[in-house]
This record gives C-alpha cells, structure tokens and sequence, in this order.
C-alpha cells in the first residue's frame, strides 16, 4: 500500500445515537494543519487490528483544525467497526489518508435532496452544511429505525433553520413500516435538481431503482460496504479467462490470470500503485482506461461512468473484451 499517511490524535470522543459515537482527530504534530477537504470526502482510518477502514467527514470541509467522523458498532461489523469501538481512546495517535471524495456535492444544482439512512448521515453533514452557507434549496430527508438511532439530530435542526432547508423526518418504528422513497422523492424538477444517498446497501438499490422510475438523472450514492456481485463466469459455469493489459506510460505489458486482481497483477510485477480497501468503495486505486471494456465490479462509480468506460478500480473490476490500456 503506497498511500502516504498521516498522524491523527485522538481529541474527543462523543456518544451520539444508539450505537454510534464520533471522534475528533486533530494533528499529531502541532502548527500542521490538516489538508483541506470537501464536503462528501472520506478518510482512511488505520486501526490498531491491523484493518484499514473508510470514513466520512461530517464537520464543516472550511475546519482545518480537525477530522470527525461517526463510527457505528455494526453487529455485522466485520472487525472495523468493533475495534474502533473497543479500542480507541481519547488521547491515542493513529495513520489516517489524506481526504478523497468519490461523493462530491454539485453546489450549483438550483435544489438538491440529501436522503440519508441510519450512519449514511455522515457525509450528508459537511454537504448540508455547505448547501445552507451558500443559500441553496435543500431537502433533506433522514430514515432511521427509530428516534434514538438518529445521531446529529441538534446540528441538523440547527443547520435547517439558518437556511433554505426543508427536513423530513422518518422513524420505521413510528410509522410502523419503512420509507416510501417514491412517495418522498416525487414531484422535484429532473433538469436541474441532484440527489445523494447514503445508507444501508438495500436502501441505495431503491434509490436507484426509485429515481431511474421518476425520471431523474443526476443522482448520486455512496457505500460505506461493496454491493454484491456475482462471479464473472463463461456460458457453462467455467472461471473467465485471464487478460492482457498494456501499460502505457511503463510501456510494459501484464498477462493477469484468471481469478486474479488487476491490482495484484500490478503489484506482483513490481509496479507500484496505491490502494487501500480492497473492495471497491474507497476509490484509492482508480486508474484511467486508454481502450479495452471493463468489467466494473466497484461500488463508487456511477452508471454513466461506468458506460463512459474511462476509469476503474483495479482492486475488484477486470476485463470484459481486452486488451485494457491503462494510463500507468
């Protein structure tokens, strides 16, 4: 992993909502300020286990001073979750990544719907508060299983009445079944109004689903978990075959076998290259595509992108005709 890192302290640590908590990271090193970021970015958090975990920022992206992020303790927490939970404490160090941001916020959008489910209000903090400095229409429409699970609830109301901002509350326990998204979403001019989602995997699906039936066409998500895929196959159930791909800027060429990743492929032949999750939602590992059609297995880049056949994330998508010509 050649992803450069810097050294975050533990500030403060909050309980905000059943399960969750946020952590302030500041700079290790004092007189550094952070490097700046934009709302929708996320970080990578080194922990203590050994595991690298992705995080949005949720305080304003005009902080310098300060990360925050919220962590829930996920009971299907694959280890991540857990460790922040049980092991960090105020007053350690720990390697965070620079920001990147996969789930940037158009702020020329006329309107702009921010539809948040359960922890997928992270990133829609730092975007709302942006959207409310510079005056812009907002809905912002936020789903939890029940009251107490909805963390930040002060700042969003705080942040609605110094703006132009409409809020929509939805409790599954409440209102005894789950949110309508068509319901919620309908009725919005499909020229010029964008909508972000972040949220449990079921809930993008929907999302997705929902806007395509309406008619909208710039509609943005984030996962904070890769969607499932299946497993690229022949006719017959036999393994897809490996693949060429020439490097252009190395001039040199790779053959990747079958069932390997393009990333290891890269790696193993002494090319160095950055990376950080493995699973395709980070984005540290995307490369430019020369020629050659992708086989796109990522949960980042959106239907259009993935058509427009320009980039890839070489850690899970490979080749579906080749040779791939990467930028490399």
């Amino acid at each position: 992993m050649s992803i450069s890192t810097l050294n975050a302290f533990v500030h403060t640590m909050r309980h905000e909502a059943e399960g969750i908590i946020s952590i302030e990271l500041r700079p290790a090193t004092a007189g550094a300020p952070f490097p700046p970021f934009e709302a929708g970015s996320h970080i990578d958090l080194h922990l203590p286990n050994g595991l690298v975990r992705s995080y949005s920022l949720l305080n304003p992206a005009a902080d310098r001073d300060r990360y925050v992020i919220g962590v829930l303790n996920d009971r299907n927490s694959r280890g991540g979750a857990r460790c922040v939970h049980q092991q960090i404490r105020v007053g350690m160090t720990l390697p965070i990544s620079a920001p990147r941001n996969n789930f940037a916020l158009h702020e020329s959008a006329s309107q702009s719907v921010l539809l948040a489910g359960g922890i997928g209000v992270t990133p829609m903090l730092s975007m709302l508060d942006r959207l409310a400095a510079l005056g812009r229409r907002v809905d912002f429409i936020y789903c939890t299983r029940s009251r107490g699970e909805a963390a930040f609830a002060e700042r969003i109301n705080e942040l609605a009445a110094a703006g132009s901002v409409r809020l929509t509350w939805h409790f599954d326990d409440e209102q005894g079944r789950p949110p309508d998204l068509e319901a919620l979403l309908a009725g919005r001019p499909a020229d010029d109004t964008h909508l972000y989602c972040c949220g449990p995997g079921p809930m993008l699906d929907a999302f997705e689903r929902t806007c395509e039936k309406l008619g909208y066409p710039h509609t943005h998500i984030e996962r904070f978990a890769a969607a499932p895929v299946n497993e690229q196959a022949m006719p017959g159930g036999e393994p897809a075959p490996g693949y060429r791909v020439e490097l252009r800027r190395s001039d040199k060429t790779l053959e990747v076998p079958a069932n390997m990743s393009l990333l290891d492929a890269l790696l193993n032949s002494g090319v160095s290259h950055d990376y950080s999750c493995r699973e395709g939602v980070c984005g540290s590992c995307e490369v430019k595509v020369l020629a050659g059609e992708v086989d796109h297995r990522d949960s980042i880049l959106s239907k259009a992108e993935r058509e427009a056949n320009k980039s890839m994330m070489a850690c899970v998508s490979g080749c579906k005709r080749g040779p791939l010509v990467l930028d490399i």
